[in-house]
């Protein structure tokens, strides 16, 4: 008699999991779950974010073209606790057959691959700024586009979030004068608010870094604010950079000489890196003895890209190129803040070009300005930190930025600026590289890199004396007005007096009373004009051991 089959035991959970109970998501759906990373952190923030993105993508647009970028944002009240977001410039558009590419698919984009100075890298923002209108409203968002060759079209993007797809619809083509790309997208979970890390406030640093920009912002209760353009010249195009030796890691190493075109190693290193010619060539072949430099780079291995990281390391090597960045320039710079702060003193430095990171060039520039409309916007009287990326304001992540870092090292009461935080003053910094270290996805805040921040620490330092020599002039003008004023509140009486004793006519008492007080006082202006000489100098050579 046979046994019958006994029915096999239900698999537990964990044996279920280990069986393969997985399942692949994409990336639009990994962001869906994962907002915050990309900034979209409380109402007012989010709405920020926003318009950051599509502010970003329009002045890129417009600058590669070699347009002045006029741009018209707009924020109105939808039905609800909806807003309605509309971003719209000058520049070329987009070709209809790449609208869906660059506003309904994340990570998709052309600036990922270019190795030169740009405002986004991810190809993320405007993308997911499509992909939150639809999962807070279920509404597509709405994109009119023009080249100004007599056709414009009109049509709905959105995003197929399982497979990261755009899906375009109801295309509309017609004849029209419009030129440039305007995308509208409605919201829910944001809020419209005038304050630090608003869209106001967002746009007026956008307008004090891009002084050839003029920005006409439209809020919910219909007042206008138009930020002027201070400059007519475009910034120049950058140019692309190869990767220095000792800037790269050892997985950048093998993902170049796999996808390199050349035919052997040694001509890949010569062509797809800076700073690399046959001499050094030689000279790694002589520290790397097991690695043919004849064969085909998609053969390298990673042991062997190991040793040529390595090698690199022992290698003197000149500077990358700096010629690769293109920053502000302090003569826009002073344009732009002579133009919406209208200081009373300001300090603009733009320092020569440093690297991070052993082979990655970086630029500072840094102004501190003080009085008129300087500090915090549309309030009494507060210090405030201008923080930039690339002519790309950070409002945001504060906290955790070598920008704030380095202020916070600096003995601003050294500069007469103990208390700046409740002073008129703004201080701005402005960080240019063709790989800015951003802490995170949201490109809110610079990695606190050593080098970086001491570059930031003595920019600002170079701006804060200028500023405490003029603040300790006007006290020094201050103290002379009270030491006149106390002679001639007194010659008066003090010559009466002397009539009465000496029986001189007063008026000629008083006149010689004067004399002497104009004659004590400028004793007392020399010796102050020789005190802030005396910190002039004591700058200078401050500034001179700095360098050093």
């Amino acid at each position: 008699m046979t046994a019958e089959p006994q029915p096999a035991a239900a698999a537990t959970p964990a044996e279920a999991t280990a069986a393969g109970d997985f399942k692949e998501y994409s990336v639009a759906e990994f962001f869906k779950k994962n907002r915050q990373m990309l900034g979209y952190v409380g109402k007012l923030r989010s709405l920020t974010t926003i318009v950051h993105e599509y502010v970003s993508n329009s002045l890129d647009a417009c600058e590669d073209a070699g347009i002045l970028p006029e741009l018209k944002v707009e924020i109105r009240q939808g039905e609800g606790a909806h807003l309605i977001v509309s971003v719209e410039d000058n520049g070329v558009g987009i070709a209809k057959e790449n609208v869906g590419l660059a506003l309904g698919q994340l990570l998709a984009g052309t600036k990922f691959y270019q190795r030169k100075q740009k405002r986004g890298q991810q190809g993320i923002g405007a993308s997911y700024a499509t992909m939150f209108g639809q999962i807070t409203t279920g509404t597509p968002s709405k994109v009119k586009a023009g080249t100004g060759n007599g056709k414009v079209y009109e049509c709905e993007v959105s995003i197929d979030v399982k497979k990261n797809q755009s899906l375009v619809r109801n295309m509309r083509e017609y004849s029209g004068k419009f030129r440039g790309l305007r995308v509208e997208a409605e919201f829910a979970e944001v809020e419209y608010k005038r304050g630090d890390q608003g869209p106001l406030e967002y746009l007026r640093r956008t307008a004090l870094a891009n002084p050839h920009a003029q920005i006409t912002f439209i809020e919910p209760d219909n007042n206008i604010t138009v930020f002027p353009r201070a400059a007519t010249k475009i910034p120049s195009k950058p140019k692309p950079s190869l990767p220095h030796p000792l800037g790269i890691t050892i997985s950048d190493l093998v993902d170049i000489a796999h996808s390199s075109k050349a035919r052997k190693l040694s001509s890949m290193l010569e062509t797809e890196f800076c700073r690399i010619s046959s001499d050094k060539v030689k000279e790694l072949g002589s520290l790397c003895p097991g690695i043919d430099f004849e064969k085909a780079p998609r053969t390298l291995q990673w042991l062997e890209a190991e040793k040529l990281v390595e090698a690199f390391q022992k290698i003197k090597w000149i500077a990358p190129d700096l010629d690769t960045m293109v920053p502000i320039g302090d003569e826009y710079m002073q344009k732009s803040l002579k133009n919406l702060l209208q200081p009373e003193q300001m300090k603009v430095v733009e320092r020569r070009p440093r690297v991070f990171r052993g082979g990655i060039p970086f630029m500072v520039e840094a102004a501190v300005a003080y009085g008129g409309k300087a500090g915090a916007f549309e309030k009494e009287a507060k210090g405030e930190v201008l923080r930039f990326a690339n002519r790309t304001p950070l409002l945001f992540d504060a906290g955790s930025c070598a920008i704030t870092e380095a202020v916070k090292t600096i003995d601003w009461a050294r500069y007469d600026l103990k208390n700046w935080e409740d002073m008129p003053v703004s201080v701005f910094v402005n960080f240019t590289s063709v790989y800015v270290p951003y802490t995170g996805a949201g490109k809110l805040s610079v990695s606190a890199e050593e080098e970086i921040v001491e570059e930031i620490r003595l920019a600002l330092m170079e701006c804060a004396r200028a500023i405490g020599i003029y603040l300790h002039s006007l006290q020094r003008a201050q103290d002379q007005e009270h030491r006149r004023n106390i002679f001639v509140r007194y010659i008066g009486e003090v010559a009466e007096a002397l009539h009465d004793i000496t029986g001189k006519e007063q008026t000629i008492i008083e006149d010689k009373l004067k004399k002497i007080a104009v004659k004590r006082t400028a004793l007392m202006e020399a010796n102050d004009a020789a005190e802030e000489e005396e910190l002039v100098s004591a700058g200078k050579i401050e500034k001179d051991e700095e360098e050093k």
